[in-house]
């Protein structure tokens, strides 16, 4: 395992940086690789001038102020999300789960619906308002979905799943009533559902990053036990498995990565269902390797799709919501017809 873990987060690293450097280079004014790594190294500590600028002002600002904070937070947010949805995946055994299974992406709609509606967005804290209430609501939501679910103490999988849907369609009936009855901020509304990374700035980035690491450590370190829960809840206990205890923190993990996620770019589906299922595919069930390599996988992604998102009806910016699920689905439909194939022995 360790041997294949290595040579997958090898080259995931390496997909990653390529990623990372070919994307801050696209967009309206289009930039070199080489030109990118020397702005990139002469602005690290202790490597300062280590290339003589042979690049204007103005490319050293879209790069360090413009594109490499929406890069970076595109790669927080996709890592976010699909690790978040290897979380659910794995504690709920289900392999359709993902971060909104339990409501909290309406939760936090509604939350960011009711302040645009009613113009408070920047009332309290200024642009940390709405990604605050957000967040907040989004983790009411979980705790109103455990609460419904829990039965003597314990929450069953099947009425947790069931509460989440509940939650999902009231709070998502709410989004929806505030969005028709606005007039002046019905576009806006509707904007921040389909979510978006533009106007981001390196504060989003910062605050993250804590998310997103204190995640992965634990999720990787639940990774074994997250694959003796795959046989059953039953025969995890037998093996001395807490299954209550380790299905809520690891619920209450990844709903903290989804909250968050969602509270700096809005509601951006596809990447946690898609991004762990398809490692799943290409490395099998194990979730030592799952966990790590969604965290990558879901920030490739998710850099990809909103360069796309930026750039292919520039300067119309398209819905990063919408992209996600362009760009995924079809690559996600090849991979399962491609599986499907494989099983029946008809590809070599």
């Amino acid at each position: 395992m360790n041997r294949r873990l290595i040579g997958f987060g090898g080259t995931g690293l390496v997909l990653l940086l390529l990623t990372l450097l070919l994307c801050l280079g696209m967009g309206s004014a289009r930039l070199p690789v080489s030109q990118i790594i020397g702005i990139l190294i002469n602005h690290l500590p202790g490597l300062g001038e280590t290339f003589t600028p042979d690049w204007n002002t103005s490319s050293e600002q879209i790069i360090l102020k413009v594109r490499l904070p929406r890069v970076l937070l595109g790669m927080l947010v996709g890592a976010a999300l699909a690790l978040a949805g290897a979380g659910f995946q794995g504690v709920l055994r289900n392999p359709l789960a993902d971060p909104y299974t339990l409501g909290v992406s309406s939760g936090a709609s509604v939350g960011a619906a009711v302040l645009i509606y009613w113009g408070l967005q920047f009332s309290f804290v200024g642009i940390w308002t709405l990604p605050l209430v957000a967040f907040f609501t989004g983790m009411l939501t979980l705790w109103m979905v455990l609460t419904l679910a829990r039965e003597g103490g314990k929450i069953p999988t099947q009425s947790l799943i069931l509460s989440g849907v509940v939650m999902q369609s009231f709070l998502g009936a709410v989004v929806s009533f505030l969005t028709a009855m606005s007039k002046e901020t019905v576009n806006e509304i509707l904007y921040w559902t389909m979510g978006s990374l533009s106007l981001r700035g390196w504060s989003y980035t910062g605050i993250l990053l804590p998310y997103v690491v204190i995640g992965l450590v634990f999720l990787w370190n639940r990774a074994r036990v997250l694959n003796i829960l795959a046989l059953g809840e039953r025969q995890a206990a037998h093996m001395g498995v807490h299954v209550d205890a380790t299905k809520l923190s690891v619920l209450i993990v990844s709903t903290l990565l989804t909250a968050a996620a969602v509270s700096v770019c809005g509601v951006i589906g596809f990447v946690g269902l898609v991004v762990p299922h398809i490692i799943r595919l290409v490395t099998g069930p194990d979730y030592r390797m799952i966990v790590p390599l969604s965290a990558l996988g879901g920030a490739i992604f998710m850099a990809w799709a909103d360069t796309a998102a930026r750039t292919l009806l520039a300067p119309t910016e398209i819905p990063l919501g919408v992209m996600t699920a362009f760009v995924g689905a079809p690559f996600f439909a090849y991979l399962l017809y491609r599986n499907k194939k494989l099983r029946r022995g008809e590809l070599l």
